[in-house]
């Protein structure tokens, strides 16, 4: 299993825009791949509608778990893009 903590970049948090940049970069991945916030319940990080409910603001430290082949890639490059600001226009 590969396990990913990162810091959330975008100024406005995981907002509609920024959860729909991330959700859509986690779907194109060839393994499933889960954000928590925290010590909570994980969320499927190809679900943009889940990964808002989290309420992850700017600052906020969330963990990436996934399983499988590519597994430590897709945490990685998950972890990037959210410490990125993922909300420029």
């Amino acid at each position: 299993m590969a396990i990913a903590t990162t810091t959330i970049g975008s100024r406005v948090g995981l907002h509609a825009r920024p959860a729909a940049l991330f959700a859509r970069a986690a779907a194109d991945l060839p393994v499933d791949v889960t954000i928590s916030l925290g010590d909570g319940e994980p969320v499927d990080a190809s679900s943009m509608l889940s990964v808002m409910t989290l309420g992850a603001a700017f600052g906020d430290s969330v963990t990436l778990r996934a399983d499988g082949d590519g597994a430590d890639a897709a945490v990685g490059s998950l972890a990037e893009l959210l410490a990125s600001e993922l909300d420029e226009a």
